[in-house]
């Protein structure tokens, strides 16, 4: 029997595309060194301005010692910095650095070479994935 992606149920063919342009993607990341999750947390803190460890997990849904982890190599790379919390002492905000705001503006640049280039099929693709 002949397996072509023509016959593939539409759900094992947007799993299969996710996963090429995941590959894709955190290939070329890498190579600027940004790890995958590197860019979620300074995607939602430059979208959203300095704020806590723990507002930044609950926005990228993974769990908060993971954002820990995530953000101590983010601040040794000179990603982000954390700095005490005016009010809160024991608190610490959490900021993207130059490097940052620019390893960032680097990475849109990526999406897009990953990424199908027609605007109406991005806009398309994007309200199908929102609405689900």
């Amino acid at each position: 029997m002949d397996d072509t992606t023509d016959e593939w149920p539409l759900g094992r063919l947007l799993s299969a595309a996710a996963r090429s342009v995941e590959r894709d993607w955190d290939e070329r990341l890498r190579a600027i060194g940004l790890p995958h999750a590197a860019l979620i947390a300074l995607d939602i803190l430059i979208r959203t301005g300095p704020t806590g460890a723990d507002t930044l997990a609950r926005a990228a849904r993974v769990q908060p010692q993971t954002m820990s982890r995530t953000l101590e190599r983010m601040e040794r790379d000179g990603l982000v910095e954390r700095t005490p919390h005016p009010a809160d002492r024991r608190r610490r905000v959490v900021s993207a650095t130059e490097h940052g705001r620019g390893a960032w503006e680097t990475a849109k640049h990526i999406e897009r070479e990953v990424l199908p280039d027609d605007p109406a099929l991005r806009a398309a693709l994007r309200a199908v994935l929102t609405d689900r």
